[in-house]
């Protein structure tokens, strides 16, 4: 930790708010950095200009967290189904800790290293197997000395516990997110039940990200939360939901529903939705409050002028940005000078521009988790014969006649 800065349990403690930062990999995705469906980062190492200008723009935007770009950077993820990059988690997940070091100590932010479910999880390998690419990971993290620890994106609190496992022998905070909704984990086990396992596990911020919308996140949260007392043990709590509604989801969040993930983009939230999410958020309890998934520097950004009375500080990027729309007033059009209030935008109830495009969507309930044939992994590139399978599959669903 720089000298002065605090740390994320001194800044918790405190009751202050901490502002994590967006989703890298669908934005680097947009930009050309990263391919869909590996979803790996080795833009790292390939493009580090480009990680390291949307880290400065997340934390221009208020973010006090800048997480290490090393989502699904294990070594048995970058060799999955044909997958040839040629570099090492270890090579990946040194350059990502290097940039983000580089650019929070430009601001007020924290480095966290982060790891992430695993293919060898779902093929259903060992825990002695999955905890070791936990541990060789962390020997990345401990070498560079990140501040702090976030083990997130899991759809089993299993092999959440298991992560918290090895990344407390660190010493470091840790911190645990699930990609679940109210529904509970893949196997059912409830949000309530869950948190009470990952704190008895050793975390000490558990939430959720990923996979759903705001409210849907602080909801889950918030029984997160309600279990964590109900137990009498004690923990912070942390959202980072989709920047994406998602109110026809089911259990398994966005990824079963057919618009993922190239045709998200009616379903984005805008900067005032988000000015909403930040306030329930708050008023739940929530103090470590950033997102996933689709959020763009500019929907943390919104966040931070929302808490800007209970932070007491605005953001750079705010420099740019009137707060309720103040910056039309400049402009040459008076109908649109005529925006410039608060009322218009929080009422606004803006148009999809899509004359035949249905409000909800049928999520594709496969129901596959581990322990399932199809989610077997393996070096080889998807065969014919397995794209035959899937897309046979597939054909069950309504999906399929659009």
């Amino acid at each position: 930790m720089a000298p002065g800065k605090k740390g994320i349990l001194e800044r918790l403690n405190a009751g202050e708010v901490v502002i994590g930062d967006g989703g890298f990999v669908f934005a680097l995705e947009k930009r050309g950095y990263v391919k869909a469906g590996p979803w790996t980062p080795e833009a790292s190492v390939t493009h580090p200009e480009a990680v390291r200008q949307l880290h400065r723009e997340f934390l221009r935007a208020g973010s006090n967290v800048m997480q290490t770009f090393t989502f699904y950077a294990s070594d048995d993820k970058l060799e999955n189904r044909g997958q040839n990059l040629r570099l090492s988690g270890a090579q990946i997940n040194e350059a990502a800790c290097d940039l983000a070091r580089e650019v929070a100590s430009e601001g007020d932010a924290m480095v966290a290293g982060g790891v992430c479910q695993t293919p060898s999880y779902l093929s259903c390998k060992s825990e002695i197997e999955v905890k070791a690419i936990f541990k060789k990971q962390l020997e990345v993290f401990m070498k560079k000395n990140v501040d702090f620890l976030i083990a997130e994106y899991f759809e089993h609190v299993e092999e959440a516990e298991w992560a918290v496992q090895v990344l407390k022998t660190s010493g470091k905070p840790v911190a645990v997110s699930l990609c679940i909704g109210p529904e509970g984990d893949m196997h059912g086990v409830s949000p309530g039940e869950c948190a009470v396992r990952l704190v008895k596990a050793g975390a000490q911020i558990v939430g959720v990200n990923c996979h759903f919308d705001p409210m849907t996140c602080v909801k889950t949260v918030k029984m997160m939360k309600e279990g964590v007392e109900k137990a009498r043990l004690k923990a912070h709590y942390m959202v980072q939901p989709l920047a994406y509604h998602t109110p026809d989801c089911n259990c398994q969040g966005f990824i079963d529903l057919p618009e993922f993930p190239f045709a998200l983009e009616p379903r984005i939230l805008t900067r005032w939705d988000i000015h909403t999410y930040a306030k329930v958020a708050y008023k739940a309890g929530i103090r470590f409050i950033g997102g996933c998934c689709g959020f763009e520097p500019y929907h943390i950004r919104a966040i931070a002028e929302e808490l800007g009375p209970e932070r007491g500080i605005m953001p750079p990027a705010s420099e740019k940005h009137g707060m309720w729309g103040a910056g039309l007033e400049m402009h040459t059009k008076p109908w649109v000078r005529a925006r410039a209030r608060r009322d218009y935008w929080e009422n606004l109830s803006p148009a999809s521009g899509r004359p035949t495009c249905p409000s909800m969507s049928t999520p594709e309930a496969w129901g596959v988790t581990k322990g399932h044939a199809d989610l077997l992994q393996h070096k080889e590139a998807t065969s014919t014969q397995e794209m035959k399978h899937v897309l046979e599959m597939q054909k069950m669903w309504p999906s399929a006649q659009l």
